[in-house]
C-alpha cells in the first residue's frame, strides 16, 4: 500500500493569497534595489561665462589678441641671462612663465590645433624646459614641438 506524502494534500486546494505573497515580496526586494541603486544627483554641465579667470585683487593682464588667421605657429623662445630665464612668446618679450601661461591659454581658446615650438637656448637648465612644456600642455595646445639647430652648435 502506499503512504500518503504528508506535503500534499489532495483535498486542500491552492489559494491566491498563498502564491502572491512570495511575488509581492521579490517585487518589494527589486523596488528597494533599484531606489538604493538610483541616481537622484543632478547632473552638472560647464556653463560659458565671461567671467575672470584671476583671483584676487591684482589687475587682470589685458593680452592682445592676434587675429586667427595669423595663428601659423606660437614659438616659445627660452632664454638664459645670468641665473634667471627670459621669455619670448612669438618674438615678444614676456616677464615670467606666468604670463607666458595666461598668453598661451589665450591663444588656446581661440584655436586649439595650432602648433607650440618651444625653442630653448642651449644653456638653459631642463627644468625651465619642462615647465614650458607643461604649462603649453595645460594650456590646452595638443601639439608640442620643439625646436632644434641644424647645425648642432
Amino acid at each position: 500500500m502506499r503512504r500518503k506524502s504528508p506535503l500534499v494534500r489532495r483535498g486542500d486546494e491552492v489559494s491566491m493569497d498563498s502564491a502572491m505573497t512570495p511575488m509581492i515580496d521579490v517585487v518589494f526586494l527589486l523596488l528597494v534595489f533599484f531606489v538604493w541603486t538610483a541616481s537622484f544627483q543632478i547632473v552638472e554641465h560647464v556653463l560659458p561665462s565671461k567671467m575672470s579667470a584671476q583671483l584676487g585683487s591684482d589687475a587682470a593682464v589685458e593680452v592682445d589678441l592676434p587675429p586667427p588667421d595669423d595663428l601659423d605657429d606660437v614659438v616659445v623662445r627660452i632664454g638664459w641671462n645670468g641665473n634667471v630665464p627670459t621669455w619670448q612668446v612669438n618674438s615678444e618679450p614676456v616677464d615670467s612663465l606666468a604670463v607666458v601661461e595666461q598668453q598661451l591659454k589665450v591663444i588656446s581658446s581661440i584655436e586649439v590645433g595650432v602648433p607650440v615650438i618651444l625653442h630653448p637656448e642651449p644653456t638653459v637648465p631642463l627644468g625651465h624646459v619642462i615647465q614650458a612644456y607643461d604649462v603649453a600642455k595645460v594650456a590646452g595646445f595638443n601639439q608640442v614641438s620643439f625646436a632644434v639647430n641644424p647645425q648642432g652648435d
